[in-house]
């Protein structure tokens, strides 16, 4: 009996471990946090979702809010009531900071200790739509009058940052996309504006500046901002056609105007009618050419060689040259008529020496363009060659760097450029020392004495270290001063024994 009692005993354990097995696993599964709390209000068991939401609690006193829930429960006078507490809908409370629903019920465990099992919900998120509703619904006026104030700041945002960016395009000079001239310094943001205040009309320009300044850049610039970037652009280099030629080629002829003239023949102003004509070089045609330009500028007509008639047409011409009109115009070279209707917008080009801080862009762009032409890995120039090349006067302009550039890449054996890849044009540099003395002497009448002389012994002294290759000491020696005056001397004038010392080696 005792055998069979103990058996017995054993099988209903198993059942109850079964049965608790399977209550705790329904409970680890449910969505809704649960928590078996006992009445010392020590937290007995809590299942996953309660664990996530608060942490571990299990062996810890409840909160105040819990102890709370336990004694209203406890308060309740009857257990019918109390059994029927669980089935009523959910309270709201917070819980550590948690806004849930909960619903409660005491009850006795199978030891028989007194529990309180509280089964609760997260409602952070309902909450807090709930509170953005209220807030829209009790706030409809002051939320559209804060969106109407947004919308406005909006509009004053817009039109101050429009305002500022015409100013920085005033500043900065404006871009076209045609635009291939390089440099953003304050003599080329001038030029830019000045080319896009002209385009727009169709009033004659003049472009003047040094050879290898980019004349023709400024009248490609010129064409596109105009009305007529759409119609015919023919460029005509004046000193490269014969002069009989050129007249027949841009006026046209009629037919036995010449021998081989077998039939009549459009010039190319008629073919561009409507367009715009650049006529480079203007500075060197001759007479009888500059009377048949001045008719087209004075009366918007050509008359074909060999012929009589006059031919209407309507040509925008843009001239270029780096000759100086105005002193042609004094040695009778050049018609004084032709030079007004030529003159009336004038734009001169600076040279490269009087923008040097645009030396860099230009440096940067070149290497960029004969890099990918000649499939060279260049993708470094050391501020040593920068110092040189600012050092340089450039004579012959951007067009001079660029030559220098193309070499010096084509030369590079590595990534670097370095200074032995440099080759400046040693006939222009004597060039310029040659007419150095000559460019003081055009000074007299425009500047003091004083200031004539300071540039001379500044060309002196440099002069002196060029012979003796950089030595100071040696120039001391030569121009009979002690070397620390020669020291100030060329502090005072800008002179560097290093970089001279560097341009003799290289051009040795």
């Amino acid at each position: 009996m005792v055998t069979d009692f103990h058996a017995e005993l054993q099988k209903n354990q198993k059942e109850v471990d079964r049965l608790a097995r399977n209550w705790r696993t329904l409970l680890e599964i449910m969505p809704e946090m649960l928590l078996l709390i006992r009445d010392d209000f020590i937290i007995e068991y809590q299942n996953r979702s309660a664990r996530e939401c608060f942490g571990d609690l299990c062996g810890k006193p409840c909160c105040k809010e819990l102890q709370q829930l336990c004694m209203q429960c406890s308060s309740l006078p009857d257990t019918a009531e109390k059994a029927t507490l669980f089935n009523r809908e959910f309270k709201e409370v917070v819980i550590l900071g948690v806004p849930v629903e909960y619903t409660a019920v005491p009850f006795f465990g199978y030891t028989g200790e007194q529990l309180y099992m509280v089964v609760m919900r997260n409602v952070s998120v309902r909450k807090q739509h709930e509170r953005e509703i209220l807030e829209f619904n009790n706030n409809i006026e002051v939320i559209l009058q804060k969106k109407i104030h947004e919308l406005k700041e909006s509009e004053a945002n817009r039109k101050r940052l429009s305002q500022q960016l015409n100013t920085l395009k005033t500043q900065l000079g404006f871009h076209h996309e045609a635009d291939r001239m390089v440099g953003s310094s304050r003599v080329m943001r001038e030029l830019r504006e000045m080319i896009h205040q002209v385009a727009k009309s169709d009033a004659t320009v003049l472009i003047t500046g040094e050879s290898g300044t980019g004349k023709e850049l400024v009248a490609n610039l010129l064409r596109a901002c105009s009305n007529r970037d759409t119609k015919p652009f023919l460029k005509i280099n004046c000193n490269a056609i014969n002069d009989s030629i050129l007249e027949s080629d841009l006026f046209g002829y009629e037919k036995g105007a010449f021998t081989g003239a077998t039939t009549r023949k459009k010039g190319k102003f008629e073919i561009v009618d409507g367009g715009t004509i650049f006529l480079d070089e203007i500075g060197d045609i001759s007479p009888r050419m500059q009377a048949s330009l001045l008719r087209v500028l004075q009366n918007g007509e050509v008359v074909r060689v060999g012929g009589t008639e006059p031919v209407k047409i309507d040509v925008r011409v843009i001239a270029a040259t780096n000759v100086d009109l105005a002193e042609a115009v004094k040695e009778k070279r050049f018609r004084l008529d032709l030079y007004y209707r030529l003159n009336i917008i004038n734009i001169d080009i600076p040279p490269l020496r009087e923008r040097k801080e645009d030396i860099v862009e230009l440096v940067s762009y070149f290497v960029k363009h004969y890099r990918t032409a000649f499939k060279k890995e260049i993708d470094f120039v050391p501020q040593s060659i920068i110092n040189r090349l600012l050092q340089h006067d450039w004579p012959g302009n951007v067009r001079e760097l660029e030559n220098l550039i193309q070499r010096a890449v084509l030369m590079a054996r590595d990534k670097i450029i370095t200074e032995q890849d440099l080759f400046f044009d040693q006939s222009l540099d004597a060039d310029r020392d040659s007419g150095s003395l000559a460019a003081l002497e055009a000074k007299i009448g425009f500047q003091p004495l004083k200031g004539i002389v300071a540039e001379f012994e500044g060309e002196l002294i440099r002069r002196a270290l060029k012979k003796c290759k950089g030595s100071v000491s040696r120039a001391a020696g030569e121009l009979k001063i002690g070397k620390t005056a020669l020291y100030d001397k060329m502090k005072r004038h800008g002179l560097s024994a290093k970089e001279i010392k560097r341009e003799v080696l290289n051009s040795g």
